[in-house]
């Protein structure tokens, strides 16, 4: 990880904790951002619907980027997607380097 990465990451995660008490690993992460592009706060989630906002987050992160295009909600108020372009290969460090880009980039947008 680069080091302006890790100072990023580090000062989010410190941003986190300072809000929530705790700090949150990347699976938690990904559920609070999908529960955002959902706009529906439910008391339970089943473990599909948490699976699927996860989905959600990881769509909504990669979109900027040009690998997902939103295409709408469904009835029920679910975002929908489209895969433009196939991930690029890489190892875990790799991924999760990547990932921690996009959330570091949403993050910032959302005035965060």
């Amino acid at each position: 990880m680069s080091d302006d990465l890790q100072v990023r990451w580090w000062s989010l995660e410190a941003k986190l904790v300072e809000r929530f008490g705790k700090k949150p690993d990347m699976e938690t992460l990904l559920f609070l951002i999908g529960i955002q592009e959902f706009g529906q706060i439910k008391p339970k989630f089943s473990k599909e619907q948490k699976q699927e906002l996860m989905h959600v987050a990881v769509c909504s992160l990669l979109t900027p980027s040009g690998y997902y295009t939103f295409e709408g909600k469904d009835k029920d108020g679910w975002p929908h997607f489209k895969q433009l372009k196939q991930m690029p290969v890489m190892n875990p460090i790799e991924q999760e380097n990547f990932l921690k880009d996009h959330v570091l980039l949403y993050f910032e947008e959302h005035g965060f």
